[in-house]
């Protein structure tokens, strides 16, 4: 059956200017990390897509080596763009990255180098069946590659008109500072950073969050619901479809689900139920509560995730008492898969 979007798909959710560039994203925005590899039934990812955009999400993030395997959930995406949303095309953001390793060889295996980053957008742009992404994003920081190579790297892909646009993820704050100056001399912007943030991983509240108002970047955070601690999926122990329990979920590890961490959970629920929202719902209304955030990116397994996910919108309000609450549970929890920022990722 042949996909005609929601003519009121743009009454939901409000869209957030991304730092002083003119470009806007969804005040949420869907990730394709886990749910979009050949482990998912494609008529699941075809209903998550659909969902997303009837409510008003146009913006899909993806990576090189999103799956699982690797590359298939560019592969996925790329069909079901051809399939249902190639006549919305120009009406969605479409972002990728390279970072982490993707072939064979000391050319695959990640990274900053010229080599590999134009090399993976190439690569990215085949699987999509795409002449350009709107985002393309150096994944992760290099240590072992001069940071000038990256970022010409990265301004090159844009003066070739294979991205419109550039960001990064998970840089420190120092580094962020030195890529966007390094961008700046090729005349191409740093349009966003990709943190991992959340209510028990506030790392970039200490600097990071201060240094992209600054530079005029937006910020887009994801793992807003801590790879689902900060849902009610753990509140009464671990079930057997769980991520934890899938294919590609390893990132879930099992120590983050601690008794300590879960009773965190159960304390910020119960503030949550006072305000008349689910445990994601405060965990995202929290996040956004904070102009500097210009999109939460949010994962699915089921279009009703989705839904429940986007009525987060329709209370962001806290006061006062609540965040002070909230502060006494939100606590660092030892959910960070990506610390490495705090050193630069040093060997």
């Amino acid at each position: 059956m042949s996909y005609s979007a929601a003519p009121n798909r743009y009454e939901r959710i409000p869209y957030r200017r991304v730092g002083g560039s003119g470009l806007v994203l969804p005040a949420l925005s869907l990730g394709l990390w886990h749910n979009f590899g050949d482990s998912t039934p494609l008529d699941t990812q075809r209903a998550l897509l659909r969902t997303a955009f009837d409510l008003g999400i146009n913006h899909f993030d993806l990576a090189n080596n999103y799956g699982p395997p690797y590359g298939s959930a560019e592969i996925n995406f790329g069909r079901l763009l051809r399939e249902d949303f190639r006549a919305y095309r120009d009406e969605l953001i479409l972002s990728t990255k390279a970072g982490w390793d993707m072939w064979p060889g000391p050319y695959g295996q990640g990274g900053g180098s010229r080599k590999y980053v134009l090399a993976s957008l190439d690569q990215s742009l085949r699987r999509l069946g795409v002449d350009y992404v709107d985002i393309f994003y150096s994944h992760r920081f290099d240590p072992h590659t001069p940071l000038e190579e990256t970022a010409g790297a990265l301004a090159d892909a844009v003066r070739q008109g294979k991205a419109l646009y550039v960001g990064i993820s998970a840089y420190s704050e120092g580094k962020t500072r030195e890529i966007a100056a390094l961008l700046r001399e090729h005349r191409v912007p740093l349009l966003i950073h990709q943190p991992a943030y959340n209510l028990f991983n506030r790392w970039l509240e200490k600097d990071l969050l201060a240094t992209t108002e600054e530079l005029g970047a937006g910020v887009i955070a994801f793992t807003p619901l801590a790879q689902g601690l900060l849902t009610d999926k753990y509140l009464h122990g671990v079930p057997a479809d769980a991520r934890v329990n899938r294919p590609g979920g390893a990132s879930l590890r099992p120590e983050y689900l601690s008794e300590a961490n879960l009773r965190r959970a159960r304390a910020l629920n119960e503030i949550a139920r006072r305000r008349g929202q689910s445990l994601a719902q405060l965990a995202l209304a929290w996040l956004l509560r904070d102009a500097r955030v210009t999109s939460a990116l949010i994962g699915a397994s089921r279009p009703e995730q989705l839904v429940e996910n986007v009525a987060a919108l329709d209370n962001l309000a806290f006061d006062a008492e609540e965040l002070a609450e909230i502060d006494q549970h939100a606590a660092a929890s030892g959910v960070n898969l990506w610390d490495r920022p705090y050193t630069d990722w040093k060997d």
